[in-house]
């Protein structure tokens, strides 16, 4: 018995069948419409220019709706507090604000001696500014507080203006260290009210989008460099030394050959705390990751690490057994507001623009992040505000800059954090330990702080691998991060930020003096136009050239563009310019000095009844006698006109168009009679741009090549015509709706003869 198609088998070819059926049909059309420049364009749009609206007239307006709405953009608390769900949120916000508070304790004492200051001035950081961002930031999972990068900066600034050599006493060089303390929180509170001062400032005339030129490659080599500060900063702690204070470019490195230098002075007992301290962190960080999913919240690794650190400190004596450092006195309770210092402004004030500009994209970008992962927005402008005013106020309550920590944030997210209640649970936190328990620290060691720097660091040093991906993702998101890198190791931070930020703006102007250009084809069977070099069946259309750059043109790039287009055109059009006004003039004045010389046989001959016939060709030149003396003075005048009078010319004068083309001069023709630029990539147009285009326009004229304009965006035209662009030589009707358009408008429209080449001077 034979085998048969099955019925599902037949009914899926019958289907298939049908469909590709359909699909022929649908395919056997075509659409008709007419040909649109700009100037029908507009007609049949009713195009009329866009009504400006002035955005400071509504500033000064003043309403009860609105100021309710200026109340919760800059009050964020008061929009989302009374929608508080206390039963589904209260929990994981305490537990949250718990977790972080155990973290920022360790964290806030080690980074205050990052930053150079007493380790007290670190809890005040972790308190003061948490509690400001709660009431006015608008992200519910980052932790504000202390953070590395922005500690090391301020630790930069401490030791260029208030090194130790400053406050040495006497002749056997005792460092006065209570002075050394006062004069460095001064200038750290200081330097945090003007960092507060341009975050506020720029927040309010909108200018977040600051942070746009700060690239991710960048800002992850700057911070992957900065951890490299951080640690070399932290050895001088981990082996008990006494190093020189350094800042300024190279500091880095004479700080590295002196710590080598000094490595026999070490004290055993001070790296074996740090070592043993380090081992332990980083264990119960392996342990963390390992019982994630089994655990409430993470072990605190760092708290129990300085609560056993100070036991064993204390019981054993480890300052007078074996010479380790200790933190020393922790004062209770909090310190009265002071005053900054305003003529220090004029010392920090580049330093501060870039702690300010650092804090905030590192802020952001982690705002953003979790917004993006929870459903919700960040305000780039209002965080710059709630920032600003952190640092404002924290720098008058003594503290020195802060931002966003990456650790504690993560942890804030993974613990249960809700809103920024877990901040604010997680600042009160702070304050008990500030007025009662933060005297129990006294014997910590310091080594044991900067272990706790160092694990920490272990995020951002792991930002190394971005050099693999981005070799294979993109080379010159790889430049950028080489040398953001590379600057801010050897320069410092606050140069390395100012190199990187000029260098990455540089290179976006060098690419946009690199881009593609492309001479376009038409795809078989479509109004399609693609490149010919990457589209192997897309083919010029015979006589028509159309041009297209990747990237707007403009005072950068103006002239490559020009050089370009003549270039992928395959004629020399500079040559064939000057060859054809070289020649123009020859005959000129071979035309004027035969007119001299046969002044008086002409008038003779006419008074005879005969007239001398003059004509001009660029390679001979003969003179004929001829009894048409009607003749004769036509071909005169006509000559004498097309020489002199530039402005008279009209399609019948097939002799003085003739007389000057191309072939009659012997140069060659191009091989093409139109030529379309595509500016459909342009985004903006600037003088130099204009002045270009138009030089295109007047030098393809002059050698018989018609030049139209194609896709051009709405705003363009608009600086086209402010631009005074448009003229009796230019108008919108060498501007069409597509490149398709002006093809068939070129096709249609090619004239029988060359282009008069009297007229395309006078244009």
């Amino acid at each position: 018995m034979g085998l048969s198609e099955a019925p599902g088998e037949r009914d899926t070819q019958a289907l298939l069948s049908r469909t590709q059926a359909m699909e022929l049909r649908r395919r056997d059309y075509h659409v008709e419409r007419p040909l649109l420049n700009q100037e029908q364009l507009e007609e049949l749009g009713s195009r009329s220019p866009a009504q400006v609206t002035l955005q400071w007239r509504t500033w000064f307006r003043c309403s009860r709706a609105r100021a309710q709405a200026l109340l919760l953009q800059y009050l964020p608390v008061l929009a989302w507090l009374p929608q508080y769900s206390v039963r589904d949120w209260l929990l994981g916000d305490l537990l949250s604000g718990l977790s972080v508070a155990i973290m920022q304790l360790p964290q806030g004492l080690a980074y205050a001696l990052l930053a150079g200051l007493p380790p007290v001035f670190g809890l005040y950081s972790s308190f003061y500014p948490v509690f400001v961002y709660f009431l006015f930031g608008t992200s519910r999972h980052i932790s504000v507080g202390t953070f590395a990068v922005m500690s090391v900066m301020v630790g930069s600034v401490m030791e260029s203006l208030a090194p130790d050599d400053a406050f040495l006493l006497g002749l056997n060089s005792t460092l006065d260290v209570a002075a050394r303390d006062a004069s460095r929180v001064q200038l750290a509170s200081t330097l945090s009210v003007l960092v507060g001062l341009f975050q506020v400032g720029l927040g309010m005339v909108h200018f977040g989008f600051v942070v746009t030129y700060l690239s991710e490659p960048l800002v992850r080599a700057y911070t992957t460099a900065a951890s490299v500060h951080v640690f070399v900063s932290q050895l001088k702690y981990v082996f008990g030394l006494h190093l020189s204070s350094r800042s300024g470019p190279l500091s880095l490195i004479y700080t590295v050959l002196e710590v080598c230098w000094k490595l026999p002075q070490m004290v055993v007992g001070t790296m074996v705390t740090a070592i043993v301290a380090g081992v332990v962190l980083v264990l119960v960080k392996l342990l963390n990751e390992k019982l994630r999913r089994h655990l409430p919240m993470p072990l605190p690794g760092e708290l129990l690490t300085l609560i056993g650190a100070t036991g064993i400190s204390y019981g054993v004596g480890l300052k007078q057994a074996f010479g380790v450092d200790i933190v020393g006195k922790i004062p209770t309770g909090l310190v009265p507001p002071m005053a900054p210092r305003p003529q220090l402004f004029a010392k920090l004030l580049g330093n501060a623009f870039a702690i300010a500009v650092v804090g905030f994209a590192i802020a952001i970008s982690l705002g953003k992040i979790f917004a993006l992962r929870h459903g919700y927005r960040v305000y780039s402008n209002q965080e710059l505000v709630a920032l600003g005013l952190s640092n404002l106020l924290g720098g008058i309550f003594q503290c020195f800059p802060v931002s966003c920590s990456m650790s504690r944030s993560l942890v804030q997210e993974s613990t249960g954090g809700n809103t920024q209640v877990a901040g604010a649970i997680s600042s009160l936190f702070i304050l008990i330990i500030i007025v009662k328990l933060g005297e129990l620290f006294q014997d910590l060691p310091k080594a044991v702080l900067a272990a706790v720097v160092i694990v920490n660091l272990k995020g951002m040093v792991m930002q190394c691998t971005d050099v693999v991906s981005l070799w294979k993702a993109n080379r010159m998101d790889l430049l950028i991060w080489v040398v953001t890198f590379v600057a801010t190791i050897l320069l410092n931070l606050d140069l390395g930020l100012a190199v990187a930020v000029v260098f990455s703006l540089m290179l976006v102007v060098v690419r946009t003096q690199m881009p593609h250009y492309s001479v376009l084809g038409q795809v078989p069977d479509t109004d399609i136009y693609r490149d010919v070099a990457e589209y192997s069946g897309a083919r010029e259309v015979p006589g028509v050239k159309v041009f297209r750059s990747s990237v707007t043109v403009y005072f950068a790039n103006a002239e490559l563009y020009s050089d370009s287009l003549k270039q992928r055109c395959g004629v020399d059009v500079d040559y064939l310019l000057s060859q054809k006004k070289k020649l123009l003039r020859k005959q000129e004045l071979k035309l004027k000095q035969l007119q001299k010389e046969n002044k008086l046989p002409k008038q003779a001959a006419a008074s005879k009844g005969t007239s001398v016939s003059i004509n001009v060709n660029p390679t001979v030149m003969d003179i004929e006698s001829n009894n048409d003396v009607e003749g004769s003075k036509a071909r005169e005048a006509s000559a004498g006109t097309e020489l002199e009078d530039t402005g008279a010319w009209a399609p019948e004068d097939a002799k003085a168009s003739d007389i000057s083309s191309l072939k009659a001069l012997g140069l060659p023709q191009p091989d093409f009679h139109t030529l379309i630029l595509d500016l459909s990539s342009f985004s903006f147009v600037d003088t130099v741009c204009l002045k270009s285009l138009k030089n295109i326009f007047r030098d393809f004229r002059e050698i018989e090549v018609e030049v139209y304009m194609a896709a051009c965006h709405a705003p363009v035209i608009t600086q086209l015509e402010d631009g005074h662009f448009f003229d009796a030589s230019i108008t919108k009707q060498h501007l069409f709706a597509s490149v398709h358009d002006a093809v068939l408008f070129a096709l249609q429209h090619r004239r029988s003869g060359p282009v008069n080449p009297v007229l395309v001077t006078k244009l």
